[in-house]
């Protein structure tokens, strides 16, 4: 099953905090930064572009070529959740949808979750901005 945050936030692995790592060059994912960033949120999300410097500075041991291809969410905890596990984090951070996100992880409806997310993501692949990429300088933000 993918892994989706404990909502029960047992003691030091209680989470405070996400470091959403997305594509800037994607129109898609700047759509969805907007929407999850206006939305009331349990768990704080901040949004950084992927592979920017600064994502680079923060997270050194990331592989930050694969955070460009798939969507990649830090917690606090150092806890790391990509592709699938990462939309669901943030979809868990919100105060609308925390049970959805509990829901789309179960056995029943996580294949839906997976094929919908996939489709978005070669969606993605085929509307990105030519030119950005690894070498992303922060100007991409």
């Amino acid at each position: 099953m993918t892994e989706v945050p404990d909502p029960a936030g047992h003691g030091a692995g209680r989470i405070g905090s996400f470091t959403v790592l997305y594509d800037a060059g994607c129109p898609i994912c700047r759509t969805a930064h907007l929407w999850l960033d206006r939305r009331d949120q349990l768990v704080p999300l901040e949004f950084v572009p992927a592979a920017s410097a600064e994502a680079r500075h923060r997270f050194p041991t990331l592989d930050h070529a694969a955070t460009l291809r798939d969507l990649t969410v830090i917690a606090d905890t150092g806890s790391v959740y990509t592709g699938d596990g990462a939309w669901l984090a943030c979809l868990w951070a919100l105060a609308d949808y925390r049970g959805l996100a509990d829901r789309l992880a179960g056995p029943s409806m996580l294949p839906l979750a997976r094929s919908f997310i996939a489709a978005a993501s070669a969606v993605r692949r085929s509307t990105r901005d030519p030119g950005y990429g690894e070498a992303c300088d922060d100007s991409c933000r």
